[in-house]
Parts: structure tokens; sequence; C-alpha cells
């Protein structure tokens, strides 16, 4: 992989409680859009499957006017939208600005050996230690390793181990990376709601993550006494997940909980997958791991930089 300078990662303020957009939008319609209990009714009191499914259907339309009109307007929510470093510098569709790769070296990947680098560019969110088997969404709400993962075995592992909430905005970057080298044997698809997952719906929905359609990523690594898990969960307009690896999408038309057995190694920094939009990432790492200086609510880090440390050959 190429290898190129990182811009060093930053600190959003508490503007991110609120939605981002642009200041040439009506002062009226500014503060109507700033009112969080306006924003919770407008992304999530609404029929969310119909309104994911029209829109996986509207964002594939390949019409130049249209894809176009359709970015501007995703730019007014989204002044921070760069597509300076895409791979390509035209869309066919919406849908493939959304899910648009990178031009080569416009990430680096930390090689240091002890190190988990980031699978994707994101906003620190929730984060800290497994206790009796519960993490955070956000403050106060709480939520138990069972029920996300489907699995006991797997949540009983991570027990006392390290969990780290990833969010990728809309603007972002939606394909996600290897931490680490290592094999994906199995994938646990989870079928569900589409609950947006911004931090409004974090404060106000309880087991969000839990609710929402997602897949377990149970990553096999050198040291079978370290534990890596990636869940990717998917959000309104965002249902389907995308899994290099495997054929088809992961999507609405599953229903319950699907195992996919498989056999996929793969070197640190690799892509493993792609939202259709933006959603979030929970990481969870077992074994003697501790967070980098970087990871603090807020801040936002990029594909590659560390994330957590002591990593073990």
């Amino acid at each position: 992989m190429a290898r190129t300078s990182l811009v060093e990662g930053e600190v959003e303020g508490a503007a991110e409680s609120r939605p981002r957009v642009d200041a040439r939008l009506p002062a009226g319609l500014l503060r109507v859009l700033a009112r969080e209990d306006v924003n919770f009714l407008l992304t999530n009191r609404i029929p969310r499957r119909l309104a994911t499914k029209f829109m996986g259907w509207y964002s594939r339309i390949e019409q130049p006017l249209l894809c176009r009109a359709s970015i501007a307007a995703w730019r007014l929510f989204a002044p921070d939208l760069d597509l300076a470093e895409a791979k390509e510098s035209s869309f066919k569709s919406v849908h493939d600005c959304f899910v648009r790769e990178l031009k080569p070296g416009a990430r680096v990947v930390d090689a240091t050996p002890s190190v988990l680098a980031s699978p994707v560019d994101a906003i620190v969110g929730a984060h800290g230690v497994v206790e009796d088997g519960l993490v955070l969404q956000a403050k106060g709400m709480p939520y138990t390793l069972d029920e996300l993962l489907a699995d006991e075995g797997l949540a009983r592992r991570h027990r006392g181990g390290k969990f780290l909430t990833l969010r990728l905005k809309s603007s972002f970057y939606h394909r996600f990376h290897a931490p680490c080298d290592g094999r994906i044997e199995r994938v646990d698809y989870i079928s569900g709601d589409t609950w947006n997952v911004n931090p409004i719906a974090l404060r106000r929905v309880e087991r969000l993550f839990c609710r929402n359609e997602r897949a377990v990523l149970d990553l096999r690594l050198p040291n079978a006494d370290q534990v890596l898990t990636l869940v990717p969960v998917a959000a309104i307009l965002v249902a389907s997940i995308r899994l290099k690896f495997l054929t088809g999408e992961l999507d609405l038309r599953s229903r319950g909980r699907n195992r996919i057995e498989c056999a996929e190694s793969f070197r640190r920094g690799e892509e493993l997958g792609w939202f259709q939009h933006g959603s979030t990432i929970v990481l969870l790492a077992t074994g003697g791991f501790e967070f980098d200086e970087r990871v603090r609510e807020g801040a936002l880090v990029k594909m590659g930089q560390p994330l957590l440390r002591g990593l073990q050959a």
C-alpha cells in the first residue's frame, strides 16, 4: 500500500450534537433544524424501513443531472463533504459517491506490530472497559454484549476487555478495513431496525445498536489469547452492509440471525467492506490492549491511525 502523510486528528466540539447545515440556509430554518427534538423527529419518527428501501433505489439511479443535484443538496447538510480524495472525479449515481474509493496513498496504515489501527474514518464515541458484560452507547445508556453479538460465548470472551464506538458521518469515507493481520472464519448477520445512530438518538433510544441491523465479524488473531471483534451497525438510509469477501449484500431482505461460514485471511489495512451510506462500528478488543492517546470522545480519527496498543504475535 502506498504511503503518504496523514492529516492529524482533530476534536469536534459541542456542535457535534447538532445537525451540520450550511450557513446559506435561511436563519429560521437553521434554528428549527438545530432543535434536538425536531432533528430526532425528522430522522427517526418516519417509516424507517420504507425510507431506507426508497433511498437504496433512488441512490442507484444513473442520471448525471439528478446525481449532481442530489450531491449539491447533500452538501447543504454536510458542508464537510470532501471529494478531493476520491479515486474518481465524477460519479454515475449518488450511491457511487456514497461508497467511493480513495486515491492510492490517501491514508497511511500504521505498521507498528503492537498497534490495532482504525478500520474507518470516524468520530470516537463511547469507549472504555466491558464491565459485567455491559458497554455504553452514551452516558447512562448501557447495553449488553450478549444482545449486541447474539453469541453468549463470544460476549463472555470480551468481559473485561475494551470497547470503542466509531461513528461515521454521512460525509465520511464509508469503507472499512482490517485493523491488523488476521482471519475471519464466520460472519453473523443480524437483521433489524434502521434507527438513526446520531448522538441525539444514542441519548434517547435504549439499546439502539442491539435493535439495528448489524454484522458481527469475529477476527482470529495470531495470538489465540487475544480477541478482536468488529460490529458494523447499519442505520436509516444505510440498511445494507457489503463485505468484500462475501457474495451479495447483507440487507433487510434477510430476517433474524444468519450465520455465514467463510475462510478469509486479510492483511493490515486491507478493505473488508463498506456501508451504503454511513453508520457505526463497535470495536471490541480483549487480551492486554490499551487505548492510544488519540482515543478521546469527540476526536476525529482516520483509517489507519492507532486506536489500541498491545497486539501480540
